[in-house]
């Protein structure tokens, strides 16, 4: 059934815009008329989903663009209608009516019409990739497959929610040192290249030696102001070449490995890998997914190509009967720990309260050492900007103190 985007006019008068089910136009508009609006304008879009990644990206979408939160909000609202037994379509539409963004709402809308035509759910949102992630939609289908969708999509908003909220603690914690940071870059910029060449120009004029400090400032600040444009230019240069390299699968394995084995950040890295394995391979088993299958999502979303070589190891030697632990305790990037949280859940039969624990802890871990790293990052960033503030003075203050002696 074709889907409707529709203007009218309420009761009132007021304009309202908004989207319905019908098999025509003329019946769009019967419908409207029924429920005591009157259709000023009704245009057809497509029922069926399309892919979202060969969409045109307009002006408009980037402000109606689809957050990860509404797509929480929206699974929650969904898993709590088909709990209390309402069909799916029926869930669909009743979630409809409760969304506010347009671009959300039509999605949405496309969504219940190809389930209504007899498509599952998981292979209709797989045609939304923007917005249902690979693991959304395998867990969606395997709780299809195990008829217990309910269940499924809250673990699903469970999962969204505790990763925005991680995100957003993040986000905070580094907006005033990212702030600082462009500020001060913008400040010293403007300081070096327009405001110090007005001052050096006088001890340039009185033709005597400089001091190496002043004589570096005033090369530094001729640069900055004659080349600027080159500085952003190869700055975006080098951006581009690195994404470049990072989509061929060696630029990719070295760029992961740097990730893993860089100081400070690299056990960082590690652990959030290590905590998204965690939670993600113990939910997909908690909603009744092999072990094997549930191997095959996670390599997919550990976003790091030597963790899931390490996976696809273990699916390799489960396959010819060994246990999970067993496999994984070969790489480093798996700490003992995690081996042994791992081992005690196979041998008691509960490795989905063992890996979630898993998550827990290192989630927990990371999130204290960011904060600690971005409580660090003020006074560091301070030190910087006073020492290169102090070149900066002592650098103009040296020419002055020698003409003071000359006059003595």
């Amino acid at each position: 059934m074709p889907v409707y985007e529709y203007t009218a006019l309420d009761g009132s008068g007021k304009s309202v815009n908004g989207i319905i089910d019908a098999d025509s136009p003329v019946a769009a508009r019967h419908r409207l008329r029924g429920s005591g609006i009157f259709p000023v304008e009704v245009t057809e879009t497509s029922a069926r989903p399309r892919d979202l990644r060969s969409a045109p990206v307009s002006i408009s979408a980037l402000f109606k663009r689809i957050k990860p939160g509404e797509v929480s909000v929206a699974t929650r609202q969904l898993s709590i209608l088909l709990g209390a037994g309402v069909p799916l379509v029926g869930s669909l539409e009743g979630l409809i009516s409760q969304i506010t963004n347009p671009s959300f709402k039509k999605v949405m809308a496309q969504i219940k019409e190809s389930v209504n035509e007899g498509n599952s759910l998981a292979y209709t949102l797989s045609s939304h990739r923007r917005i249902f992630s690979n693991v959304y939609v395998n867990m969606v289908r395997a709780g299809e497959a195990s008829g217990s969708l309910d269940v499924v999509l809250e673990r699903l908003a469970d999962l969204g929610e505790n990763e925005q909220a991680l995100r957003g603690r993040f986000k905070a914690a580094l907006a005033y040192p990212v702030f600082m940071f462009f500020i001060g870059t913008l400040v010293l910029f403007f300081l070096i290249a327009f405001v110090v060449p007005n001052i050096t120009q006088i001890f340039k004029e009185m033709h005597q030696t400089l001091p190496l400090p002043t004589v570096v400032l005033i090369n530094v600040s001729n640069f900055l102001k004659s080349f600027w444009w080159l500085i952003l230019l190869a700055t975006g240069g080098a951006i581009v070449i690195l994404k470049q390299l990072k989509n061929t699968p060696r630029g990719r394995y070295v760029w992961d490995e740097l990730k893993l084995r860089i100081p400070v950040l690299g056990p960082i890295n590690n652990k959030i890998a290590l905590g998204r394995f965690g939670r993600t391979l113990g939910s997909l088993l908690q909603a009744g997914v092999p072990l094997i299958s549930a191997l095959q999502i996670v390599r997919n979303i550990v976003n790091n190509v030597m963790i899931a070589d390490v996976i696809d190891n273990a699916m390799e030697e489960i396959q010819a009967g060994k246990s999970l632990a067993s496999p994984l305790a070969q790489s480093r990037w798996f700490p003992s720990i995690v081996i042994q949280m791992i081992s005690v859940g196979e041998q008691s039969g509960e490795l989905e309260k063992m890996l979630g624990k898993i998550a827990d802890t290192y989630d927990r871990d990371v999130e204290s050492q960011i904060m600690a790293m971005t409580s660090m990052l003020e006074p560091v960033m301070i030190l910087i900007m006073g020492l290169i503030v102090g070149f900066i003075v002592v650098s103009i203050l040296l020419p002055i103190f020698e003409m003071n002696q000359m006059i003595r």
